[in-house]
């Protein structure tokens, strides 16, 4: 029976075998064939098109370096730029010889950090006739919606002039939530409005250090404060997010209002004359970032604006790596769609000069905006691995080594005490931009997510509570929101020089299948780099397939007990 067997299994096997051979021996034929005329060429001008935006993006960071040394030696601080002096009480006039300011913090199911912020707004040192606090509920869920009513009528009850306000819908999110609390007959007698997001606390002289710009520069219409993270310590992630977000404010904030008086709205912990916002247009809801929008506006009105690096405002970064992905995807998304809708508007503006026009058109949109994004995702997650495969063609050393090391060196410029993560942010970073450069596209062309809006998650102190009490509990059995069921768990595994902190992972309850593919196609790059390559890219390559592994099994951020 077992020779009979054989004698029937045996051909079939052989048929199988060759058949395999063949099909494996027409695909190597057919590469063969398009390689040299089609693969080849390609390549040669994506690696191309690719060091021409290395060039473009290393001159922007050099040149921004340059400025910010130049600001530190010579003291170009803010008080020397422009007219400040502090407010003083006059005896005639009393407290009518402040302005009024209006203090807006718009909400959306906020129930971790409500408190926080309306506490923090309460506790603003100014005249108390001279200041009001409008809470802007967009919460959805009834139960939040009692608690911050009751949390205002408290501080109302201590003599706080505070408001609640709500609207009947949501439209225009954030921006629609800001438009129609500026509607309220009081706002009228506002010369300044201060915007505060939900999870933001400021300390008690946030105003007086600000308004003085205002009252004695009538050419400056916004001023804008540093953001501080007070979680920045809670994983890995966080801390990543803290050194990219440093250098947005030490550098990119701190060109653009030495140099040009102009920058992007951080839509938080900043104060706007209300005459420049209405003279702008107001509040309009036509993309994701409407702070963005806003500045832009009233910037092509001759408003000029001014970047407080010395004022810090406590905050929270997003923690999970949900929340996280989301929120990357609203900023770099906004901008794409925002500079394709304004791009006209801009060029053909005769308020500003031109120099600046080619400052916001070239090097705050389209460098840092676009090219930035795409160049990270094609060029060391696209193009370099492809090279492997096809030796043919080769990029210069410059290129993919000497231009990334420079520009990854003034990113760490930020934050020095985060210079041995050096290594993690790069991976990271280059994980992330496969979805900002996602994110890029759709707001360049408009894509079915353009104007997807996601509130980013706030845990507070509450849920962090909740976090230690729960992590030594066995993980249960849930299902994913988009994906196959999994299950969750929090893992301490790597430890770094700093003792109170931890590098959290945790599994997550679905797949994210885009980072498992590019995470694959790394690591066969790499493998083929090994067997086959000459140039020891495999070293890079099997790190960053790593980390697309990582992020696409959900090992990254904070894991949040659902009950």
């Amino acid at each position: 029976m077992d020779t009979l067997t054989s004698t029937f299994l045996l051909p079939d096997q052989s048929f199988h075998a060759g058949t395999r051979g063949d099909v494996a021996e027409l695909m190597g034929m057919v590469w063969q064939q398009i390689k040299a005329p089609v693969i080849v060429p390609l390549l040669r001008l994506s690696v191309f098109v690719c060091l021409v935006m290395s060039v473009m993006l290393i001159v922007e960071k050099v040149h921004m370096a340059i400025v910010v040394v130049f600001v530190k030696l010579f003291g170009r601080r803010p008080e020397k730029q422009y007219k400040w002096e502090p407010m003083r009480d006059d005896l005639e006039l009393g407290s009518s010889a402040y302005p009024t300011v209006l203090v807006q913090i718009p909400m959306f199911n906020e129930k971790e950090v409500y408190q926080l912020s309306i506490g923090a707004a309460c506790g603003l040192s100014w005249p108390s006739d001279r200041i009001i606090i409008q809470v802007l509920d967009d919460s959805t869920d009834p139960v939040i919606r009692d608690l911050v009513e009751l949390e205002c009528k408290r501080w109302a009850s201590k003599g706080v002039n505070i408001k609640y306000e709500i609207r009947d819908n949501r439209n225009g999110y954030k921006a629609g939530a800001l438009k129609e609390g500026m509607k309220r007959s009081y706002v009228k007698h506002c010369d300044y409005v201060v915007i505060f997001d939900a999870d933001f606390q400021p300390e008690t002289d946030f105003l007086w250090r600000t308004i003085p710009f205002l009252v004695h520069n009538p050419n400056v219409g916004l001023v804008q404060a540093r953001w501080k993270f007070v979680n920045s310590d809670e994983c890995l992630m966080t801390r990543i997010q803290e050194m990219s977000l440093d250098y947005h404010f030490t550098v990119e904030q701190e060109v653009g209002s030495s140099m040009h008086a102009f920058f992007g709205f951080n839509g938080t912990a900043g104060v706007w004359r209300i005459a420049a916002l209405n003279e702008a247009g107001g509040w309009k809801d036509r993309t994701t970032v409407e702070d963005m929008d806003l500045a832009v506006r009233a910037s092509l009105k001759g408003w000029k604006f001014v970047f407080l690096g010395d004022l810090k405002v406590k905050n929270e970064l997003p923690s999970t790596f949900k929340a996280y992905r989301y929120q990357q995807h609203r900023w770099s998304c906004g901008p794409a769609n925002l500079f394709r809708k304004m791009f006209m508007e801009i060029a053909s503006n005769k308020k500003v000069s031109p120099w600046k026009k080619i400052h916001v058109l070239y090097s705050f949109f389209f460098v840092r905006k676009i090219v930035a994004h795409v160049l990270t995702f094609v060029f060391y997650c696209i193009i370099i691995p492809a090279t492997v495969l096809v030796p043919e063609v080769e990029i210069p050393k410059w290129g993919a080594v000497y231009i990334p090391s420079i520009i990854t060196l003034l990113n760490a410029v930020g934050t020095p005490r985060s210079l041995h993560l050096l290594v993690f942010w790069i991976l990271f970073e280059n994980v992330m931009s496969l979805h900002r450069t996602k994110a890029t596209f759709i707001g360049l062309l408009e894509g079915g997510r353009v104007n997807e809006w996601v509130v980013t998650e706030k845990l507070g102190d509450t849920t962090k509570t909740k976090i230690a009490t729960k992590a030594a509990k066995r993980p249960r059995l849930r299902i994913g929101e988009r994906y196959s069921s999994s299950y969750s768990a929090t893992f301490l595994c790597y430890l770094l020089p700093r003792p109170d902190f931890h590098f959290c992972l945790r599994v997550n309850a679905r797949l994210h299948l885009l980072e498992l593919w590019t995470g694959s196609y790394l690591f066969f790059c790499g493998c083929y780099d090994v067997a086959f390559g000459q140039n020891r890219f495999y070293i890079y390559l099997f790190l960053q397939a790593l980390a697309f592994f990582v992020a696409g099994f959900g090992y990254v951020g904070t894991f949040v007990p659902t009950s």
